[in-house]
């Protein structure tokens, strides 16, 4: 008798891209998709209201320059209208499959979530976490936080333990 797999859960850490999450949902194509977010579970009525593909070119405070893509997921919070349920997995891949074929979307852009409800702030997110759940697949989103990144950078060099010099002393920030 074969033994059947359990869905594992794909942990994003914050640092998903576009095509790394279309490949982990392929699978539940005929689920329905659910986003947790803020501390609440998204209405069964959510709307994709728009996705956005940009390059940005960006300089911080330190003067270090970075670049890189990101596709922008636009979510609307709402309640269910005439009893539908929320939306499935492979709508919602479809959906990209579309926007695709007008604009285009790079598989490894940075993936950004902008949610919110009609009369309340958008807020962003960062996806944190698939996870596949009975009778539907779950994406947890989590907020993300302005950061200078000099001084984060250097946090993390001081934390990493040393390779083969030691750690520049200079944080660069401001």
């Amino acid at each position: 008798m074969p033994i059947e797999a359990s869905p594992s859960p794909v942990d994003f850490q914050g640092d998903a891209l576009l095509g790394t999450l279309l490949d982990a949902l392929e699978p539940y194509a005929a689920l329905p998709l659910l986003f947790d977010y803020a501390g609440r579970t998204i209405q069964p009525g959510y709307h994709l209201t728009e996705v956005k593909a940009g390059a940005f070119v960006t300089l911080d405070c330190g003067g270090n320059p970075d670049r890189w893509q990101e596709t922008i997921l636009q979510i609307e919070d709402l309640p269910a209208s005439d009893g539908d349920g929320c939306m499935l997995v492979g709508k919602f891949r479809s959906i990209l499959d579309r926007v695709a074929a007008r604009i285009a979307l790079a598989a490894d852009a940075r993936l950004t979530f902008e949610v919110g409800r009609p009369d309340e702030p958008m807020q962003i997110f960062d996806l944190a976490a698939l996870a596949p759940q009975q009778g539907h697949v779950l994406l947890r989103l989590m907020a993300r936080s302005a950061i200078c990144k000099p001084r984060h950078r250097a946090a993390r060099q001081v934390t990493s333990p040393a390779c083969c010099a030691p750690a520049s002393s200079q944080a660069g920030c401001c």
